[in-house]
């Protein structure tokens, strides 16, 4: 026992703990960056495109899971973060706020279309360090789509602007402790630019700025290694595989406040935003995130990875895809996917208890 804990509970605390580090790490780590750029004269607007697609809390556990050997556990973070927010992000907003939205088909066929490469490379059974590449480099160009459709396109899902009027109204909202519409609130962020703007001179603020991120950068490293830490010994534990709790437990976790970045704008009567999260980050976890970790350590796509995780996956994104398409996610399709996605779960422990870690 360590500190009076048992090994089962300090295994829980470390995992916690880790994934805790991680997330607010993270959340300072983009708004350092965000604000900084701003500050030395970056474009803030295709600044939003990049961190709208990047979901860097996902991409560091997986990493840092690949390089303490537990492939399995990274490659399960990417398959389950995809669903969270296909199934128990987009199913929640249908079930608690119906909503109805314009989607342009150029976003739909770039979502329907860009998992097919990661796809075909793992059909061979393995993920090798040159299939991460390649999956890699094909994020740059799917940025430079996106920043295309976004300056020619009538509807920009991606508006720096109005992220930025949404985040102040979220702000608002957190100092009236008695409104009754704040029923779903996750706020890991520690007000970096408020922070830096009240203490620092304004010609020093971008330097400040890129300190803080440096600083967080240095906390999602130590988090990660905490986290995976306690995850290995939660594996050991429990007896199931590192693809089931990565993709599970671990995701669930790490992606809770994906809820907020999709159901938060379908609340304040923005769709669009929250289509926009989730274009963006499933372009984002079927290539650069799956190829960096492919880099890190080549991938068993063997196994449950084609009979539970890519059915399941394909599945739910076509009937998100389809209710885009026609431009309303309503109570039956919210219940549809919160239920795709619990039976996703219960695909993976069904066969997870049986396997060999």
């Amino acid at each position: 026992m360590v500190l009076g804990l048992s090994g089962e509970l300090l295994s829980v605390v470390l995992f916690l703990v880790g994934v805790a580090i991680v997330i607010v790490s993270v959340e300072t780590f983009i708004e350092a960056v965000a604000e900084g750029a701003l500050a030395l004269g970056v474009s803030g607007f295709f600044l939003t495109v990049v961190l709208a697609g990047t979901d860097l809390e996902n991409v560091i556990l997986g990493v840092a899971a690949a390089f303490e050997e537990l492939p399995d556990l990274a490659l399960g973070t990417v398959f389950g973060e995809a669903m969270f927010i296909l199934g128990a992000a987009v199913g929640i907003a249908g079930v608690l706020v119906p909503f109805e939205t314009k989607v342009p088909r150029n976003y739909l066929a770039m979502t329907l279309l860009t998992p097919f490469l990661l796809f075909g490379l793992a059909l061979d059974g393995t993920l090798s360090r040159f299939d991460g590449i390649v999956l890699t480099a094909t994020f740059i160009p799917y940025l430079a789509i996106i920043y295309g459709l976004e300056r020619w396109s009538e509807t920009r899902y991606l508006s720096a602007e109005e992220v930025e009027i949404m985040e102040r109204e979220h702000e608002a909202g957190e100092e009236r402790e008695d409104d009754e519409d704040g029923w779903f609130d996750v706020d890991l962020d520690l007000d970096v630019d408020e922070f830096v703007e009240k203490r620092v001179p304004e010609q020093y603020e971008g330097p400040a700025f890129l300190a803080i991120a440096i600083v967080a950068a240095i906390g999602m490293t130590v988090g990660s290694e905490i986290a995976v830490s306690g995850a290995e010994d939660l594996l050991a534990l429990l007896g199931v595989t590192g693809l089931a709790f990565g993709a599970t437990v671990m995701s669930f976790i790490a992606s809770l406040e994906e809820l907020f970045l999709t159901v938060e704008p379908v609340r304040q009567n923005r769709p669009h935003l929250g289509v926009g999260n989730v274009v963006g980050s499933i372009l984002f976890f079927v290539s650069a995130n799956a190829g960096l970790i492919a880099i890190v350590h080549p991938l068993d796509t063997t196994g449950t990875v084609l009979t539970v995780h890519w059915p399941f996956f394909f599945a739910t994104l076509g009937v998100v895809s389809v209710a885009f398409l026609r431009g309303k996610v309503g109570r039956g399709t919210g219940v549809l996917l919160l239920g795709m996605y619990a039976a996703y779960w219960v695909a993976n422990y069904s066969d997870a208890v049986a396997l060999p870690l």
